[in-house]
């Protein structure tokens, strides 16, 4: 009896299309300057100080709630409600800036809070799967600011919060200035501190951080609480540069904005890492990706398409990074 010869594995045809190490861990940054050299050369007033400084404000807002996706994605989940969570902070500035600027703030961030408290519980107390705990708030946290601003737009007149939205201090934006301190902050909670550690391994091994010790369901509750403030604080700053409170437009696809820049930067869906400056770099991606599209009169659709690649080819590149 002779033995049967086995045929050798087919090979893999996309083995050779393995991206460079560097590309994997700096590509977003350099597909950032690969698109301000291009509108540098190409796009007429396009590197002028009023439409960088157009660019930054838009995108301060993506920036400030991909900060607490990032941080929900490292521990392998997601917040789909944090649209809904600005809509709902939105509401409720209108209904109490007649008592003081800062008890409307306080409000505001605090139900912010509430709605992270709610997803986090969902997630780590009953455990839900973070898609479904949070879809319920997607849905019902939209619906509830329309109750509370019966619907309608309401116009903001209060000069303080105003000025959130569109002072400057030393001819930076204070919404771009907060989201840096923001992304700084976030950035040292991770690298530096207990509970930063905590969220990576929560995110990379949840049973081996059980049986290590560390308070799993804390740390879950922890991070949708900090992502439902971030996106509640970018809803107040998001009214006060629009001056008007508008809960049925407010938010809307906000958590795919901030899904794709925390995903385009490098943070896996798959949790146990969190990039913070690639977040910030992947929202200023897509937003020079789209603003450079619409300044060559293409249109939006094409820009959803192109961003749609992105996301295909980041996720792709962070498949590699973790095989490596």
């Amino acid at each position: 009896m002779t033995q049967a010869t086995l045929a050798p594995p087919a090979a893999n045809p996309l083995a050779r299309l393995r991206t460079p190490a560097w590309w994997q861990e700096y590509g977003v940054y350099a597909a950032v300057a690969v698109l301000l050299i291009f509108n540098a050369l190409f796009t007429d007033h396009f590197m002028t100080t009023d439409n960088l400084r157009t660019q930054l404000v838009q995108v301060a807002p993506i920036v400030i709630v991909a900060l607490g996706m990032a941080l929900v994605i490292g521990t392998e989940g997601v917040d789909l409600s944090v649209g809904s969570t600005m809509a709902v902070a939105a509401a409720l500035l209108p209904l109490y800036l007649g008592y003081g600027l800062v008890p409307a703030l306080g409000i505001a961030l605090l139900a912010g809070a509430v709605v992270g408290a709610v997803n986090g519980s969902l997630v780590s107390l009953v455990g839900l799967q973070p898609i479904v705990a949070t879809l319920a708030l997607f849905v019902g946290g939209r619906g509830l600011a329309l109750v509370m601003a019966d619907g309608q737009l309401k116009q903001i007149e209060n000069p303080d919060l105003l000025a959130l939205g569109t002072d400057s201090f030393l001819g930076i934006p204070l919404v771009v200035l907060i989201a840096g301190v923001l992304a700084v902050a976030v950035a040292f909670l991770i690298g530096r501190t207990t509970f930063g550690r905590q969220v990576v391994a929560v995110g990379g091994n949840r049973a081996a951080a059980k049986l290590a010790g560390l308070p799993v369901k804390r740390v879950l509750i922890g991070v949708y609480v900090l992502c439902g403030v971030l996106a509640a604080l970018a809803g107040v700053l998001a009214t006060a540069r629009l001056t008007a409170s508008d809960p049925s437009s407010l938010g809307t696809l906000m958590e795919l904005s901030a899904i794709t820049a925390v995903v385009v930067g490098g943070t896996p869906l798959t949790g146990g890492s969190v990039r913070v400056l690639g977040t910030v770099a992947g929202a200023l991606l897509m937003q020079l990706l789209r603003a450079t599209l619409v300044k060559h009169d293409l249109p939006d659709s094409t820009a959803q398409i192109a961003q749609a690649a992105i996301i295909i080819a980041a996720v792709y590149v962070a498949r590699e990074r973790r095989s490596r």
